[in-house]
């Protein structure tokens, strides 16, 4: 299957820069994620998502689904599944491209939340 591959340009501009700030994550109550690392990705008109280092996430309440998308300008999304140590379950919150492509490189090894699922807070540095 052929897939349609989009570069950001004045149209559909994405820029992606260092937060500058502690990002952390709440699922459920639980802290997910706390990052000093996160980049801030600015996709044309759609509100800012913050990108987290996998590695400042908590893999242990992870689980891996079958769940995958596509975006034309950042490639395939693989989905995680967080499940809280109070038996919580928020079903593909995380979403992550681990081969995106060239034009937003910076995003490998990172993971966002959906937003209305998940609790992400900013502290200003």
């Amino acid at each position: 299957m052929t897939r349609t591959v989009k570069i950001p340009d004045a149209t559909h501009p994405i820029t992606i820069r260092p937060t500058g700030a502690r990002v952390t994550v709440r699922v459920g109550g639980t802290v997910v994620a706390k990052t000093d690392s996160a980049l801030s990705l600015a996709e044309a008109s759609y509100p800012v998502v913050q990108y987290i280092p996998l590695s400042d996430v908590d893999q242990s309440l992870l689980e891996r689904t079958t769940t995958q998308s596509y975006c034309p300008y950042k490639g395939d999304a693989s989905y995680f599944t967080v499940n809280t140590p109070d038996g919580g379950t928020e079903a593909d919150v995380i979403w992550t491209y681990e081969h995106p492509y060239p034009s937003v490189a910076e995003i490998a090894g990172h993971v966002a939340f959906y937003p209305d699922r998940a609790e992400i807070t900013v502290e200003p540095a």
